[in-house]
């Protein structure tokens, strides 16, 4: 069955493991929907651009949940559960540690409980999450660090695969869970506690190795899974101490770490966090992976340090990720003494196309520069310019904190302090726009929004955002917005409005809503938000 997993641009739909088949459904399985990133639904037949309004469509209900909630919701249709029967499934995990699994579309009778949920704590045996005290990172807003990051599921196999962060009698570790999506239960003899040490001499280095802090660590971009390996990548929190960005593969079905890359062995920092949003994959397999500030000597002979950087590798080959190809702007290092790093947001992946580049991807920076790169020539480093990729926009927005996104011959970009914009790709020419085409009335403030979009194929497409501007204030209310994907000026639908029935809670930062089968699911920072039409 492991043969049957493919990457694709199509959300996957669920066929076995625990799940009947009574209805094909759209399952929204991984962060941004697809490997890609793309954050599109092009199956969604029940929304459009007309019923989406605040009279037709609001929130239905909420579930409470027991911590702030960085990860995507995920979804998947037609579960079983033992003696509960069958129900389209969210999940909802918490920074308490815990994962739960609510029934989709109502909260009525027993489906006012979870379905299941389960919790990695156990204070009777040391076991909590980690403080923030611990952390040194005071822009972290809760008390606690659990699980941060967007898990994985896989459809074929029902599991979900979630990185937990915990604090056990004085001492920290993460641990990859591999559970059960019908009962919660661990599967494959796990979890497994992170390790991992490699050969290098920089920062923290010890007898020529660099091992894993467990407490240094932060593992906040989502998981992936890619083939036959679940991949998690780490960076730090507030850019503290000698921490570095880590990336590990491990087997979905034994989890036996199959590969660990490390971003800057020779140097310093080079984190992953990329707002949340994960690497992405494509079809052939290779990986595309945003760093952070530090250091960058991957231009010069023998170099192996990529912070700053795009880069392409390869699957698991002799216990670690094969670089294939890299991107670093012509001014990375003068960005680093300004903290205006490209590995503030992730990085999306155009579907293929029959121009002159086949295979392109988006990223863009904190100085809100939009880069267009060819995927399999991504130019390395050139000195004084950008010139070796496709496009390089400079100062497209004043920064992302964020992630693009894609639907229909559109880029939208989220960036911090302004609207949402549009950028229009050309196929013909395989270039996009250098001044957006669409735009919100709305500014954003920071950290900006990561947007999603429904829509049936190309048409009635809906732009979903999340201001999550109001993030450090446990009273400051999320706002869910709609807008008219191919003309961004027509905003269709925004929760204040009627602020009494479609407030969705307190704001999480980086949080994305998750659109599927005519419901929109949103989590904040104590409960589960469901929308949907009214009637």
């Amino acid at each position: 069955m492991r043969s049957n997993r493919i990457a694709g641009w199509s959300i996957s739909v669920l066929l076995l493991a625990g799940v009947t088949a009574a209805s094909a459904q759209v399952n929204v399985t991984t962060y941004h929907n697809d490997n890609g990133r793309t954050g599109q639904n092009l199956q969604e037949t029940i929304l459009t651009t007309a019923n989406v309004n605040t009279t037709s469509f609001g929130k239905l209900f909420s579930q409470t949940i027991d911590g702030y909630s960085y990860s995507q919701p995920l979804y998947m249709s037609n579960v079983e559960i033992p003696n509960k029967g069958s129900h389209n499934v969210v999940f909802v995990t918490t920074m308490a540690d815990s994962v739960y699994a609510f029934d989709a579309d109502n909260k009525t009778g027993s489906n006012a409980q979870p379905l299941w949920h389960v919790n990695f704590t156990n204070a009777s045996k040391g076991i909590t999450t980690v403080p923030e005290s611990d952390i040194n990172c005071p822009d972290i807003i809760t008390n606690q660090i659990g699980i941060m990051s967007t898990p994985v599921i896989d459809s074929i196999g029902g599991t979900i695969y979630v990185l937990a962060r915990t604090l056990e009698s004085g001492k920290y570790f993460h641990r990859l869970h591999a559970l059960d999506i019908t009962t919660g239960a661990e599967k494959f003899g796990g979890p497994i506690a992170i390790s991992a040490s490699v050969p290098g001499k920089g920062s923290g280095a010890k007898n020529g190795m660099i091992s894993f802090n467990p407490q240094l660590e932060n593992q906040r971009s989502a998981l992936l899974l890619q083939g036959d390996n679940v991949y998690i990548s780490w960076s730090s929190l507030c850019d503290f101490s000698s921490y570095h960005g880590w990336v590990m593969a491990y087997d979905d079905e034994t989890l036996t770490q199959t590969a660990v890359w490390l971003t800057t062995p020779n140097g310093k920092q080079g984190g992953i966090w990329q707002s949340g949003d994960g690497p992405a994959a494509d079809s052939g397999g290779s990986l595309y992976i945003t760093t952070g500030n530090g250091t960058f000597d991957a231009n010069v002979n023998s170099g192996v340090d990529y912070a700053q950087s795009v880069v392409k590798t390869g699957q698991p080959a002799g216990d670690t990720l094969p670089v294939q190809d890299y991107f670093t702007p012509f001014n990375a290092l003068t960005y680093n003494t300004t903290d205006l790093d490209i590995g503030s947001t992730g990085l999306v992946l155009l579907p293929d196309q029959t121009g002159p580049h086949k295979h392109l991807l988006v990223q863009n920076d904190k100085a809100g520069d939009m880069f267009l790169i060819d995927r399999d020539n991504m130019g390395k480093f050139k000195a004084g310019s950008n010139s070796q990729i496709v496009q390089s926009l400079s100062a497209v927005n004043k920064g992302m904190w964020s992630s693009p996104s894609w639907w229909n011959n559109f880029v939208y970009l989220g960036g911090q302090a302004g609207p949402i914009q549009a950028f229009t790709f050309n196929p013909t020419t395989g270039l996009l726009s250098t001044t957006p085409t669409s735009k919100t009335a709305t500014n954003f403030a920071y950290p900006g929004t990561t947007v999603s979009i429904s829509a049936n194929q190309t048409s009635n497409g809906v732009l979903w955002a999340l201001n999550n501007s109001s993030y450090k204030n446990a009273n400051g209310n999320a706002t869910l917005s709609a807008y008219m994907a191919n003309n961004l000026s027509k905003r269709l639908y925004i929760s204040s409005t009627n602020g009494s029935r479609d407030n969705p809670g307190a704001a999480v930062k980086f949080q994305v809503p998750t659109i599927v089968n005519g419901k929109v699911y949103v989590a904040t920072q104590k409960s589960l938000a469901v929308y949907g039409l009214l009637n």
